[in-house]
C-alpha cells in the first residue's frame, strides 16, 4: 500500500475491517487525507480492482469525539434513507459505529466527484443552487422519521463578541429565551452550508454550475425548514459578507421552499443558529483558512457575524 503522505495511513484493525468490505480481488493502493473537517478525520482511499481499473471510497474516523455512537449512527441512517432519492449523497458501504472492530468508530461511503467551493467568485450561480438542493432536501418524506432536531446554543451560553453591538445582540438573546415557535417538521440535513456541498468543477468555465454531492449526514434530524435555511444564510454571511446570509431565505422561496409565515418565527430561528456561532467562531475559521480563505480570521469572522447579527435585529425593526 502505498500512503500519500504519512498521516493517511490507515490504523491496523481499521484497514483490516475496511479490506473485509472491499469485493473480491480489491485493495487500497493509495490514501489521502481529505481536510475541511471539524469533528471527524476524514481519508480518501484509492481502490484498486482486479482489472487495473480504480474506485475511491471515503473513511471517516471519529477520534476521542463524544457522542460518536450517535454521529455514526445517524450518518448511516440517512444514507440508507438517501438511496435512490435522486438527492446526490454517498452511499453507505458499512459502520462500526462502537469500534467494534476498528481502533476508533468509523464509517466507509462511496466517493462523490466534484469539489466544495468557497470563494466569492460565482457565489451568483452557486446560492440558488445551494438553495434548490436544499428545497429537494426538504421534500423527501421517509418512511421513518430520524430524531428530533437538537438546538445547539441556549440564550444563557451565548458569547457576544468583543466590540459587538451590545443592544442587538441583548435584544438577540432575548429573542431565543422565547420558546420555540409551532413549525410543521421536514428531513433537515442539519449542517447544510457550502463546506458540505460538492460542485462540478471541470471544465472551469462551469464552475459551480452544478451540484455533484452533499455530504456529512451525521446531524440529520426532523425539524423546522427555517433551520436548514438559517444555518446555511449564517455560514453564507461569515464566508461571504452578511448581504449573502440575508439573500439565501429569498433564494429558497423562489426555489418554491416554504418558510415561516410570521416574520418573528421567520427571525426566531435564524439569530437561533448565528447566534450558536458565537460559541466556536475560531472552530468554524480554521478550516475555511486551510481551505484558502486566509483573510478569515477568528476576528474577521466575529466582526461578520456582529454585523450579520445586527442587521437580523435591524430587519425586523
Amino acid at each position: 500500500m502505498t500512503n500519500h503522505d504519512e498521516a493517511a495511513a490507515v490504523r491496523p484493525l481499521t484497514l483490516a475491517w475496511v479490506s473485509r468490505h472491499l469485493e473480491v480481488g480489491e485493495r487500497i493502493v493509495r490514501t489521502e487525507v481529505l481536510h475541511g473537517g471539524i469533528t471527524a478525520e476524514m481519508r480518501r482511499l484509492t481502490i484498486g480492482r482486479p482489472d487495473g481499473g480504480t474506485r475511491d471510497l471515503v473513511l471517516r474516523t471519529f477520534v476521542n469525539v463524544e457522542d460518536a455512537e450517535d454521529w455514526l449512527n445517524g450518518e448511516a441512517g440517512a444514507l440508507t434513507l438517501l438511496t435512490g432519492t435522486g438527492v446526490p449523497a454517498p452511499g453507505l458501504v458499512a459502520v462500526d459505529p462502537t469500534a467494534a472492530h476498528c481502533e476508533y468508530p468509523s464509517l466507509l461511503m462511496t466517493h462523490l466527484a466534484g469539489r466544495t467551493v468557497l470563494d466569492d467568485e460565482g457565489l451568483e450561480t452557486r446560492v440558488p443552487l445551494l438553495a434548490r438542493q436544499l428545497v429537494a432536501i426538504h421534500a423527501l418524506r421517509p418512511a421513518e422519521r430520524p430524531r428530533e432536531y437538537v438546538a445547539w446554543t441556549t440564550a444563557d451560553t451565548v458569547v457576544t463578541p468583543k466590540g459587538a453591538d451590545a443592544a442587538a445582540w441583548a435584544a438577540a438573546i432575548d429573542v431565543i429565551r422565547r420558546p420555540a415557535p409551532r413549525y410543521e417538521g421536514r428531513f433537515l440535513h442539519r449542517d447544510f452550508q457550502p463546506g458540505n456541498v460538492l460542485f462540478d468543477v471541470s471544465p472551469p468555465e462551469s464552475a459551480g454550475a452544478r451540484i455533484t454531492g452533499v455530504v456529512d449526514w451525521a446531524a440529520t434530524s426532523w425539524g423546522p425548514a427555517d433551520l436548514d435555511v438559517a444555518h446555511c444564510s449564517t455560514n453564507l454571511a461569515l464566508l461571504h459578507g452578511p448581504a449573502w446570509g440575508l439573500r439565501f431565505a429569498e433564494a429558497y422561496e423562489e426555489a418554491g421552499g416554504v418558510l415561516a409565515a410570521a416574520a418573528s418565527e421567520r427571525l426566531y430561528w435564524q439569530v437561533r443558529d448565528g447566534l450558536a456561532f458565537s460559541e466556536e467562531v475560531q472552530l468554524v475559521a480554521q478550516p475555511w483558512r486551510e481551505a484558502g480563505r486566509a483573510e478569515l480570521t477568528t476576528r474577521a469572522v466575529e466582526e461578520r457575524l456582529d454585523a450579520y447579527v445586527t442587521a437580523l435585529m435591524d430587519a425586523l425593526g
